[in-house]
Parts: structure tokens; sequence; C-alpha cells
């Protein structure tokens, strides 16, 4: 079956309220897999976070699993060398791609260099755009991610005051993720803005997510307001530390609520000391052992089963969601640790204690 008229079906079905079966033969005929063993390349944006470690790991470790070869290049968030990280996996005759975009739109030329040379590609956790023939989307639900973070926010600190005022730090401006965060989180704080409830003081997009342009926008805010608001609603762990960095130097860490998200070491090990309020933790082996899984479906030409379509801006693409949760340090034990993401002497060997997050 020819992915545009698998892909027709695929939009059918889900209209219909039915789950679906995507099988995917390539652009040029069956996928051939009688050599000895499937390739799958995985394009990575980059390595120098933890979160994107553990990815990387799960995903190997289960397509190894499965009898298949993982060929891994990481770009270091850098367009032109993914592109061209792509370009030597197609070369090398990988018969699937997993690519974590830098640069969702940029990477649509990735999906179509494959598409040309009949290889399915799968985006994974971020969803890559400017591109009609990506043939799957493999993430979290990243718009509850955002509404889970802004609910956590106004939840907390609405019980005790009638209106509150935040500074808002968004992802990198190239990551659609980033947007799909702002977007859940825009559908919670919408009408309490509207109604004057909350008052946004601050607001700016950290470039990459990287750690020191939150500690920039922190101190641009301190700068503009004063110390005077309630919290930081930071969409993810590495730039809830740079916001938090900027208020140990005005000796209000602790003392602000932080959000974050992605459940990492330092963030947890933050939470149980009162420094950062709460993080979103997305089981990453759960969606990279499935990604590898889906993978190897994909190399033999066997059906995947998706029950979610994502709009990229070209096409409805067949979707994988995996839910999220909400960490505290109210249950720590019942969510990273019971589930083996972070183990318990790893969290609180290197807390140390400070004031609880809602000190005023």
């Amino acid at each position: 079956m020819k992915l545009r008229i698998a892909l027709m079906i695929v939009s059918l079905l889900l209209s219909l309220g039915i789950g679906l079966t995507l099988s995917h033969s390539g652009n040029n005929g069956p996928i051939e897999t009688g050599r000895k063993k499937i390739k799958i390349g995985l394009s990575l944006d980059t390595l120098k976070e933890a979160r994107w470690q553990k990815d990387r790991d799960f995903f190997v470790a289960a397509a190894e699993k499965e009898g298949a070869e993982v060929l891994v290049q990481s770009a270091n968030s850098n367009d032109s060398k993914q592109m061209q990280d792509v370009q030597s996996l197609i070369s090398r005759g990988v018969d699937v791609l997993v690519i974590v975009p830098h640069d969702g739109k940029a990477m649509g030329q990735a999906v179509d260099a494959a598409a040309s040379n009949g290889i399915p590609v799968i985006s994974y956790d971020r969803l890559i755009t400017n591109t009609g023939n990506l043939d799957l989307y493999m993430s979290f639900d990243n718009v509850k991610v955002g509404e889970a973070q802004a609910q956590f926010l106004v939840d907390t600190l609405l019980k005790t005051k009638p209106r509150i005022s935040i500074v808002r730090i968004y992802g990198s401006p190239t990551d659609n993720n980033a947007r799909l965060f702002k977007q859940g989180q825009d559908n919670i704080l919408k009408p309490l803005i509207a109604s004057g409830k909350v008052k946004v003081v601050f607001e700016d997009w950290a470039t990459d997510w990287r750690p020191e342009s939150a500690k920039q926008i922190t101190n641009a805010a301190i700068t503009r307001n004063g110390p005077v608001f309630d919290a930081i609603l930071a969409s993810n762990d590495g730039t809830a530390g740079g916001a938090i960095q900027a208020l140990s130097e005005e000796g209000l860490a602790g003392k602000i609520i932080v959000t974050g998200q992605d459940a990492d070491l330092p963030a947890l090990q933050r939470i149980v000391s009162g420094s950062q309020t709460m993080t979103i933790y997305k089981p990453i082996s759960k969606l990279a052992t499935r990604a590898a899984e889906v993978a190897v479906k994909m190399a033999k030409g066997k059906p995947v089963v998706a029950l979610a379509e994502v709009d990229n801006g070209e096409e409805q693409v067949p979707s994988i969601l995996i839910n999220v949760m909400v960490v505290t340090k109210d249950n720590m034990n019942e969510t990273v640790i019971e589930d083996g993401f972070a183990s318990k002497k790893d969290i609180y060997s290197n807390a140390a204690p400070t004031e609880p997050a809602n000190a005023k």
C-alpha cells in the first residue's frame, strides 16, 4: 500500500473514532529485510542533557533486543550538522530513520530526502514540520504538559491569594514542542489573565533551552519588576535551573514557585530541597522502547497501530502519544522512584534543605 493512501485511511479512521493501523512499504516498494540485521538511524538534536542520553540508551537497548542495529548521531543543536547526519545515515543504508529535530521546520528537508530513498521516518518527541512525507510522530501529549504546569501553578497559588503575578519562560523558539507547551499553558492561563486573577509581569523565549538564557530572563524580570512576583512558569528543568540560579543570587530560591519538566536528576534534587516546586515526568523508557519496537516493525513492513493524529502544517500525521504525570516532593516515591526512573539514593544524596517553595 502506498503511504499516501495509508495516511488517507488513517485520517478517515480517526474521523470515525476508530484506532488505526498504518502499514508502510516505502516509496520504492517493500523494504528489504533479508540482510543480516535491520539498521535504524537515530538522529538526535543533542546529547548535552541527561534526558536525551536516557532516550538514546533506552532506545538502543530496546532495538538491540529486537535484533536491530542502531546508528546514533548527535547534531549538537546545529541544523546544518543534523542535515549532514541524516544524509550520512541514508547513505549508510538505514531501513528506518528516527529523528529528534533541533529545528522541526528545518528537518522537513531531511524527511523529504529519506522519503525519496524509500526510508520511513519517525519524528521522535519533537514534531517535524514543513513536510508532507512524515510517517509517524511519537511523543507525549505536549499540550497537556503545558496545561499540567499551569494548572499546578494556579491551583497552588490561587488557593491563598485572590491575584498572582508570574514570569513565563518559554522554551526554544525553534522547537515546535515549546509552542505546544505554551499552548497548553495558555489554555489554563488566558481566562485567568482576562479576569485579572493572573498577571504576567515578564516573558521571553530561552534560545535552545539554555539555562543561561533562562537566568538572563529571570534577571531581567527582577530588574524590571523587583522580586515581587509569585512564580516562574519555566517550561523545562534546564530553564528552571537557570531561573533558580538567578533567584539564588537574590536570596529568593525556595521563596518563589518554579515549575519544570523532564524530571532531570538535578531538578528532582532541587524539588526535595525546596528550590524547585514541581516537574513533569515523561516516562521516557516507555516512549523510547515503544519507538524502537515500532521502528523495527516499520523496517519489516509490519502494521503499526496509532490512536491519534497531529497536524504538522502540511498533513495530519499518525501519532502515538504517551501520558505524563506531575512530580512534587510529596509524590516522588510513587512516580519517578517507583517507576525506576531515578533512585531514592541519587535524589536525596545531594539535596540540601532550603526554605519551602511557598514561603514568603
